[in-house]
């Protein structure tokens, strides 16, 4: 039975459903990151049955309903961030795609991976398979969750523009970035850039911003602020 103290949660976009993930679901998965990331490597069936043995909770899809197809995902884990700097890449965060440093004990949902396939976007689909992901922050009391935003705008001006300066101009809507301006407008906070974050995102500069989006219900105390977390730069 849905707990009555819970917000509820806007449904899928007619014709789809946000499901848990299954074994079935991994090839199709695999090429929705090689259409989605053309210079990454996708995942394998291996990492991704790791994903669910270590988090099932976390690891969300889209099913196209007409179809059974696998039109999105959204993949997560736990992490307790005292043990990271800021400005870790992506392979850090996530024990190289392993998702083997996931901790329930931790205090932040770490947003590893959201993709939703080209013949399937413009549906608001990452936005419902995000509030999938913020229904479990509230549901597990976590103070937050936190993950990187690539920046495929930024290559295009980053010769007159540093990093800060771009995060700057998209959150003032003087730029419009195709990630980060739709995080932006899905209630993401930006803490600061990162340098290779993905280190082949070439579309990005090699650049990407750390956002959060901090549970209103559970926040964290002032200490644990990402902004407080050292940095190795």
């Amino acid at each position: 039975m849905p707990d009555p103290t819970m917000p509820a949660v806007p449904g899928p976009p007619p014709g789809y459903r946000v499901r848990s993930m299954e074994e079935r679901d991994y090839p199709a998965i695999a090429e929705i990151c090689a259409t989605v990331y053309a210079t990454e490597r996708p995942y394998t069936n291996e990492e991704l049955a790791t994903h669910h043995r270590l988090f099932p909770d976390g690891q969300f899809v889209a099913e196209h309903e007409a179809t059974g197809e696998v039109a999105g995902c959204h993949f997560s884990l736990i992490l307790n961030l005292a043990h990271f700097h800021v400005d870790d890449s992506w392979d850090v965060l996530t024990a190289q795609g392993l998702f083997t440093d996931h901790d329930p004990e931790g205090h932040t949902l770490y947003g590893a991976d959201l993709m939703v396939h080209p013949r399937h976007q413009h549906h608001g689909l990452a936005k419902r398979l995000t509030d999938a992901t913020r229904e479990l922050v509230r549901r597990r009391r976590l103070w937050r969750m936190a993950g990187g935003s690539r920046m495929p705008g930024y290559a295009a001006h980053v010769a007159e523009l540093t990093a800060s300066q771009y995060i700057d101009a998209v959150r003032a809507g003087r730029l419009v970035d195709p990630v980060l301006t739709a995080h932006l407008h899905d209630g993401w906070q930006v803490v600061r850039p990162i340098r290779a974050y993905l280190p082949h995102d070439v579309e990005s500069a090699g650049w990407a911003a750390v956002i959060q989006w901090i549970n209103p219900e559970c926040p964290p105390p002032a200490e644990f602020d990402l902004a407080r977390l050292p940095r190795k730069e």
